[in-house]
């Protein structure tokens, strides 16, 4: 059983203690290839060079994670353009706009969301989106790119069928994590809805860990904790859902093997 990891964090400080045995971990479990969005120019720096430890492993996105955008904004897009434009960027993310904790910065958050989905359509690359408390304001920005080649990801999807529906309809997967595991979340009638064909796996680790680890340091392999609870929802072998969902992955990625 082959899984990917769309959605990992293993550059961050909580994996600077056994990060090899992480990754480790998570190899032995089936999750051959984890992807790695950034967050800003500091995180750009561990992010690389975990890429380049875990060669073929651990891939390298470049964006601007939304709760990142302050008054320099535009320095920081302008340094991580040139990383986009300097090694093998697989994606361009995670950007977004993140409306939950702040909303000081909602106008440059649009500008950078919007920015970068450019950088996304010129570079043929998919683009990974963080949404909380925004899907409005995303889908306004999305408009504008309906006739280009855009697609990507909607990272850590937490809306209702009809934001699911809509943000499948603009070419973009739903990435679905640990939260599909929790007993309080309608997550499970939306991937069903959904449908296979819409969806790829990620942990977002070391945040929001599935059932039995919920309020713990997550880590990709507890992939395949994400992948029982799909299989459970389809009705389908373990070994199937993660053969759809990693060939999504490859596809919407551009990985070849």
């Amino acid at each position: 059983m082959k899984l990917i990891d769309t959605h990992t964090h293993i550059y961050l400080p909580e994996f600077d203690s056994d990060r090899d045995n992480v990754v480790e971990r998570a190899v032995c479990k089936g999750v051959k290839i984890m992807l790695m969005p950034n967050i800003d120019v500091c995180s750009l720096k561990p992010m690389i060079e975990a890429s380049e430890r875990y060669k073929g492993i651990c891939l390298p996105m470049a964006g601007l994670h939304p709760t990142s955008v302050k008054e320099d904004f535009e320095n920081q897009l302008e340094q991580i353009e040139k990383q986009l434009n300097s090694s093998q960027i697989i994606a361009v993310g995670e950007t977004g706009i993140d409306l939950y904790w702040d909303k000081t910065f909602i106008n440059e958050q649009i500008i950078s969301f919007r920015r970068q989905l450019e950088w996304a359509v010129e570079q043929n690359l998919p683009a990974v989106i963080h949404s909380r408390n925004a899907f409005a304001e995303i889908f306004n920005v999305l408009e504008e790119f309906r006739d280009s080649r855009l697609k990507g990801v909607f990272h850590a999807f937490s809306g209702n069928i009809e934001t699911a529906q809509k943000a499948i309809s603009m070419g973009f997967k739903l990435g679905i994590g640990g939260v599909v595991t929790f007993k309080n979340s309608d997550l499970s009638r939306i991937v069903k809805e959904a449908g296979l064909d819409n969806i790829v796996l990620e942990t977002d680790s070391p945040y929001l860990a599935p059932v039995p680890y919920r309020g713990k340091r997550n880590e990709s392999s507890y992939l395949c904790i994400v992948n029982s609870k799909i299989a459970e929802i389809f009705k389908m072998a373990e070994e199937k859902t993660a053969e759809i969902t990693t060939l999504n992955a490859l596809n919407l990625f551009n990985i070849n093997e």
